[in-house]
């Protein structure tokens, strides 16, 4: 795999409508694969993916979603609900032998619910990576009604919605015009 800066940060766009070409569900498999690898506080990797593909998983979807965002989803072949699991901390005695980990998290709703949204971000700006280095555009997006996308799809369970992302071919003609970014002396101090 030859991936460049370009394919990851600078030519990559946040996609506003996708073409009419498949995902496979090993392309999907392989996401997860790469994102898997990248950095969580104590190795917690709190996220939890639906990828939404089917018809009828579809309109659950839509019926969560803002107007605006509707036909990005509707003309995704994949979007996928990136979830923060609020149990996440079970799983430390496995996933970091190291430490009691678990033990610093019992009890403590506040720091589990932080720490399960900062690294399920983490973990969702990880899978953006990972499906652009496999040749797919992305769409992050906000604008969706997160408890009727938690009792849809999450029912049951600890898990919340933290994003949205499309994922798919882009469609270069609903890709807005670039903005701009913060330049360095703006956005970043050296102390």
């Amino acid at each position: 795999m030859n991936v460049t800066t370009e394919q990851l940060f600078t030519h990559a766009r946040t996609q506003n409508g996708y073409l009419d070409q498949p995902v496979s569900d090993d392309t999907l498999r392989e996401i997860y694969e790469l994102m898997k690898w990248g950095p969580t506080a104590a190795n917690g990797t709190p996220a939890r993916l639906i990828f939404v593909r089917t018809p009828a998983a579809r309109e659950k979807l839509l019926a969560c979603m803002s107007p605006g965002n509707v036909p990005k989803v509707t003309q995704a072949p994949v979007t996928v609900i990136v979830g923060m699991d609020l149990a996440f901390h079970h799983h430390l005695p496995r996933l970091f032998p190291h430490a009691d980990a678990r033990s610093w998290f019992e009890g403590k709703p506040a720091l589990i619910e932080a720490s399960a949204f900062r690294n399920s971000s983490l973990q969702g700006g990880y899978l953006i990576m990972a499906a652009r280095a496999l040749g797919l555009d992305c769409g992050p997006m906000s604008g969706f009604d997160a408890a009727k996308v938690d009792a849809e799809f999450w029912a049951g369970t600890a898990v919340k919605t933290n994003f949205i992302c499309t994922l798919g071919k882009g469609d270069p003609s609903k890709v807005f015009t670039r903005n701009p970014r913060l330049p360095f002396e703006e956005a970043c101090q050296l102390v």
